[in-house]
């Protein structure tokens, strides 16, 4: 038998924030079951307690450890566009969740709880339109020049294609939402707690710096990774075009 078996769910949260998340993620939302054990919440949603508790044990706060350098331009692409995916259909979900089932009669934190409610939604919708243009025009762009430069493509429409982006442009929009989460900061007062409150909050502020801790590694990667690696490939593409006149 599990330590974790016996404990409460409020308990279990309480000792580490990320378990409210695997939890969230087998149905269990730690604040609708919080004075139930794991055996009992596993056994009112029709879970196997093994394959929780397993979850739960294994969860970490560490990040992998990817040599991103060492890739190709589609590979890094492909690992932001995984990212990507995670945020939408993980992250952001379960954080809304969280945000919309808070008590708006949270002692000494109304205010707060009110102002997260009505902005947390508006830079989730701003944040996606983000990740769908980024993938639709400044990706879709850099895989047009990977796989002209490995001898797929027409050379017509790929001189087109150069016209008409500018990796310059795309770095400084870009620039533009690196600190997207600025506006949550000033509400929270830069996730500020006291000692007495409320552990739902708690969960909350520990999300949304976990969430402000990876945008700020994944944009870390597209400015010091992704970015050189398209003026490099842009750059080859050129190169080839100008060979290519000089022998016509």
């Amino acid at each position: 038998m599990s330590a974790l078996d016996k404990k409460r769910i409020i308990d279990i949260v309480d000792c580490n924030y990320i378990h409210a998340s695997v939890l969230f993620y087998f149905g269990i939302e730690f604040y609708n079951y919080s004075e139930l054990t794991l055996e009992q919440a596993c056994a009112a949603k029709g879970l196997k307690l093994e394959s929780v508790v397993k979850k739960l044990e294994s969860s970490t706060l560490c990040e992998e450890d990817v040599a991103l350098h060492e890739f190709p331009i589609d590979l890094v692409i492909e690992y932001l566009k995984h990212a990507h995916y995670i945020f939408i259909k993980q992250k952001l979900p379960y954080l809304s969740r969280l945000i919309e089932c808070l008590d708006n009669h949270s002692e000494g934190y109304e205010a707060v709880v009110k102002d997260l409610k009505f902005v947390f939604p508006l830079f989730v919708e701003d944040f996606i339109h983000h990740i769908y243009e980024e993938e639709d025009t400044l990706f879709s762009y850099l895989l047009s020049l990977y796989h002209f430069k490995k001898g797929r493509g027409n050379i017509s429409k790929m001189y087109f294609e150069m016209e008409n982006h500018s990796l310059s442009s795309y770095a400084s929009e870009h620039q533009e939402h690196d600190d997207e989460m600025m506006g949550i900061r000033q509400i929270t007062r830069q996730y500020q707690l006291g000692e007495k409150s409320p552990l739902h909050l708690r969960v909350v502020y520990a999300e949304l710096q976990a969430l402000e801790s990876e945008l700020k590694t994944h944009a870390k990667v597209e400015n010091e990774i992704l970015f050189p690696k398209a003026l490099a490939l842009e750059r080859e593409v050129n190169e080839s075009f100008k060979k290519k006149i000089q022998y016509n």
